[in-house]
């Protein structure tokens, strides 16, 4: 019996589900591409966003454009950062929080802010105390592990920040009341509460009845299932034990 999850629900694309931007500052971005040069900036104020899980930096650069960034550990009003841009810079002079080529950044250090293509004004390792890592660099790539601990091979001249993002302790407290973690799922329109398949109705979820309320029942869909019943596992390759 076909079925309107809520997944297929949320997929939808309405405005039910959807991020609500309005209650951002802005959007983060470098907001310069100075090809082979560099540009300095001075932090203008520290502010918050309750669309976004890290404070922000304002950045007014030196050609008078301004830019909100993800802020750093350690960021201060006045503080001078650099966007740099330049194919060879000495390892002496690499500062936290300022922007580099990754090739020009030495392995073991820790960035943020990291483009995927060059130019796009970062798209990786942004959120709150989240840092990345520079494993080892080749002729044209970098090869960097990501907060997951996943590996990632970018083009060296794609930018990132170097150091850590702040807001690194927002995880520990704890939200103590529902009500708490409700209002904090809301501010980005997130789902909650999450409910599972086995503890919905029968017309709600294929895994859903009171007849058979077991947690550790089968997950397998059917290979030709129809979109209201391909939940769990879609097409496994196999189950069980990896012998």
């Amino acid at each position: 019996m076909g079925k309107r999850i809520i997944q297929q629900r949320r997929g939808r694309g309405t405005s039910t589900y959807r991020a609500h931007t309005f209650r951002s500052i802005g959007h983060t971005s470098y907001n310069t591409y100075n090809k082979e040069g560099s540009i300095t900036g001075e932090i203008l104020e520290i502010v918050h966003s309750a669309y976004h899980s890290a404070p922000l930096l304002k950045v007014k650069y030196e050609d008078g454009k301004t830019a909100l960034i993800p802020s750093f550990h350690g960021a201060y009003t006045g503080q001078t950062i650099t966007v740099s841009q330049e194919l060879d810079v000495a390892r002496e002079d690499i500062k936290e929080g300022s922007a580099y080529l990754l090739k020009n950044i030495p392995e073991g250090t820790s960035i943020f802010n990291i483009e995927i293509t060059p130019g796009d004004s970062g798209r990786m390792v942004k959120g709150g105390g989240s840092v990345a890592t520079v494993v080892f660099h080749t002729e044209k790539t970098t090869r960097i592990m990501l907060p997951s601990k996943k590996e990632k091979t970018l083009l060296n001249t794609c930018r990132a920040f170097v150091g850590t993002v702040a807001g690194s302790g927002r995880t520990e407290k704890p939200f103590m009341k529902a009500g708490n973690k409700f209002h904090h799922r809301k501010k980005t329109n997130k789902l909650y509460p999450k409910v599972s398949g086995v503890a919905m109705s029968a017309y709600d979820h294929p895994h859903g009845s009171t007849r058979s309320l077991r947690k550790g029942r089968p997950t397998q869909s059917p290979r030709n299932a129809p979109p209201g019943r391909k939940v769990g596992m879609l097409r496994p390759r196999h189950t069980g034990r990896n012998r």
